[in-house]
């Protein structure tokens, strides 16, 4: 999504946020941190590589107007002035603070950065870094002690393998407003990044239009198939429609319900749990749109098609085989055991 071959970071502050739920307070640095190389470049490999690959982008979104939005405001007040770094950087971690309103919401370290030189789709420009680190490591540091014997002793300090959150404001619009580029490694509460946070939604583009339709097919299997039919029609569904996504470039609503649904009566279903769900999650499915094939091998990596049993037995089916639940597995109760059953057919075990 990003190209950093030219970016440079030109101001970067370490500030601490609590838990407001805990009653904590939070810490704020007064001075930008100064880098040598070696830390420098470590620092801007770490927060820019998750950024390289994405395919998907946010916009700032407000009940009333965006321009309330408060990291909207502060962004652009940064991107005025300069000089406001610090003082705006403060406001963000206290916006960040006030988001934490139950005890599952982790303290932690936040860096917030200005870039320059961040070449988003052939455009040269800056942007807004806002990193949250939730999360530490061990790790063992070596000491000369005074008897000039090496030892050691366990310190705790960030991994540089993955940010936990993070998030790219760039200072560059399209007709839908400021773009927004956001990770979340550890998405224990959905809510308190993305929606309270940032307050954010994705563009209406055919990325977010396959994520939504695919989250909407989970959902539906979840709620609707699975209690009706079972685990292995919800898994045999799951599997119809990625099948269905992997066959055609674009996405035809009414010859979706065709291929995947074999009576009215699931049709309508359908029909009737879209736009529940259009409404439970404020976004429109489309019925005709390109079909992302990052974002499908993304999503189907999270469809869950496991059949578990209260015998201690798991049967996984494959979502890329959409035969497979149909025609090598059987279900059925016995009658001598008073226990229902599934029958497998395979030719040899792997």
């Amino acid at each position: 999504m990003i190209k950093k071959t030219r970016a440079e970071i030109t101001k970067c502050i370490l500030h601490k946020v609590a838990n407001k739920f805990n009653s904590g307070k939070n810490v704020f640095s007064e001075d930008l941190i100064r880098f040598d190389q070696e830390s420098y470049d470590l620092m801007k490999s770490f927060l820019l590589k998750p950024f390289g690959t994405l395919t998907q982008s946010y916009r700032f979104s407000h009940h009333a107007d965006v321009r309330l939005n408060e990291l909207n405001n502060y962004a652009s007040e940064i991107f005025k002035e300069e000089n406001s770094f610090i003082e705006y950087s403060k406001n963000i971690v206290n916006h960040l603070y006030e988001q934490s309103n139950s005890a599952q919401i982790k303290t932690g370290d936040v860096l917030i950065v200005l870039i320059e030189g961040i070449e988003y789709k052939d455009v040269l420009t800056e942007a807004i870094g806002v990193f949250k680190i939730e999360n530490k490591i061990d790790f063992f540091q070596t000491y000369l002690d005074d008897n000039k014997s090496f030892d050691m002793v366990v310190q705790k300090g960030i991994s540089t393998k993955r940010i936990d959150k993070g998030c790219l404001i760039l200072n560059t619009s399209d007709t839908e407003g400021t773009i927004v580029l956001s990770v979340d490694n550890n998405n224990y509460d959905a809510q308190y990044w993305i929606k309270d946070f940032l307050s954010i939604k994705l563009a209406d583009d055919y990325n977010s239009h396959t994520q939504n339709y695919l989250e909407m097919c989970k959902e539906f299997s979840e709620e609707v198939i699975k209690p009706e039919l079972g685990m292995q029609q919800q898994g045999n569904f799951l599997a119809n429609t990625v099948d269905y996504f992997k066959e055609n470039e674009a996405v035809d609503y009414a010859t979706f319900k065709d291929e995947v649904f074999e009576d009215e009566k699931h049709k309508e279903q359908f029909d009737t749990y879209k736009k529940h769900f259009e409404t439970l999650n404020d976004v429109l499915i489309r019925n005709n749109f390109d079909v992302s094939g990052v974002v499908l091998k993304k999503e189907k990596n999270k469809l869950k098609t496991e059949i578990k049993l209260d015998t201690n037995i798991s049967i996984k089916l494959d979502v890329d085989a959409p035969e497979a639940a149909s025609e090598y597995l059987e279900r059925g109760y016995d009658e001598e055991k008073k226990m229902k059953f599934y029958k497998v057919f395979f030719n040899e075990e792997k």
